[in-house]
């Protein structure tokens, strides 16, 4: 069974950690702050999880979720994810917001030269990265995975450049309870990067996030097409 890493486990990393666990795969969770402070979480997730450092968590995944503030990611070593599928769910906030904090004004991604996982691929070269989960909140995460065939099973977006990595990234989301919209490379993803019209917003029922809506690949695409290139 495929063992799935964890660089970063809050809340989308935790979510996405109990529905692979559910799913049957095993997970290696890491944070910034030490094994030591995810036990809660893994014994909450049972005898398929383990925490770990950042680095172990990378080598022991087949695949790795990259689940941090996009400002950090130069800090992650690229060594141990050489040759690895990476799925990225970073998204820029140059600015705090709420609870979250700032990334600082990246410069590439502030005048558009690169998307926000090509960023990520920029600093993790040797790797395959796959944009997904950055646009869909943890609550509806949560909530709305559904067995395959379900009529309100909801649709996720993935973005990457290799074929191979999207492939197995797909078959993990759907493993998982949900279908997979692949919409292309990473260059086309800013389309559901924060604020677009496919961004998390677009999961919930009249900008109510209390109520959830599955989304399809058709009504997906609707929305990429209104994806604004001055919010890129």
């Amino acid at each position: 069974m495929t063992t799935i890493g964890f660089i970063g486990s809050g809340n989308i990393g935790s979510t996405v950690a109990r529905l692979a666990v559910a799913a049957g795969y095993d997970v290696v969770l890491s944070n910034s702050r030490g094994p030591e402070t995810l036990a809660d979480l893994v014994e909450s997730l049972g005898s398929r999880a383990r925490a770990a450092t950042a680095p172990e968590a990378a080598a022991a995944g087949d695949l790795v979720v990259l689940t941090i503030p996009l400002g950090k990611v130069d800090q992650i070593p690229a060594a141990p994810l050489a040759g690895k599928v990476v799925i990225d769910t970073c998204n820029y906030y140059p600015d705090s917001r709420g609870a979250r904090e700032a990334d600082g004004r990246i410069p590439a991604l502030e005048d558009g030269r690169l998307t926000t996982s090509g960023f990520v691929q920029q600093h993790l070269a040797d790797s395959k990265i796959v944009k997904a989960f950055n646009n869909i909140s943890a609550k509806h995460l949560r909530a709305m995975h559904r067995p395959a065939g379900a009529a309100d099973r909801n649709t996720l977006t993935i973005a990457g450049d290799s074929a191979d990595a999207k492939r197995q990234v797909a078959a993990f989301i759907q493993a998982i309870g949900f279908d997979v919209f692949d919409t292309g490379s990473l260059a086309d993803s800013w389309r559901f990067q924060r604020d677009q019209a496919a961004y998390a917003g677009a999961y919930a029922m009249d900008g109510d996030f209390e109520r959830p809506r599955p989304l399809n690949r058709d009504q997906l695409q609707t929305l990429l097409d209104m994806a604004d290139p001055n919010l890129h």
